[in-house]
C-alpha cells in the first residue's frame, strides 16, 4: 500500500509534484515486490464510500498476483471474495 504524506481524500487532489511521487513509489514498490516472482499485479484506488474507500485517506493497493492462486485471472473484488467465501458477483 502507498500512502502519500500529505492528508486528502482522493487521487483526485494530488498536485504534479504528488503524482511523480506516487509513480516513483510504485516503481520502488514493483522492485520490492519482485522478489516474490509474481506473475502480475493488481493495483489500485478505491474513491468514496461507495467506491469501496473505507479509510478517508488517500492511497494506493499495489497487490502480487501469481499463476494459479484463487480467482487468477480476475481483479481483486473476485480475490477477495472467494478468499473470504462470498459468491463472486454476476455482472
Amino acid at each position: 500500500m502507498i500512502v502519500p504524506y500529505r492528508h486528502i481524500e482522493t487521487p483526485f487532489d494530488f498536485t504534479v509534484e504528488e503524482w511523480a511521487g506516487i509513480k516513483e513509489a510504485m516503481d520502488f514498490a514493483k522492485t520490492h515486490l519482485a522478489q516474490y516472482g509474481p506473475a502480475g499485479y493488481t493495483v489500485g484506488w478505491n474513491v468514496g464510500r461507495v467506491g469501496g474507500q473505507t479509510v478517508s485517506h488517500v492511497h494506493l493497493h499495489v497487490v502480487c498476483r501469481f499463476e494459479g492462486e484463487l480467482a487468477d485471472g480476475d481483479g481483486i473484488d473476485a480475490l477477495l471474495r472467494e478468499a473470504n467465501g462470498i459468491a463472486p458477483r454476476k455482472l
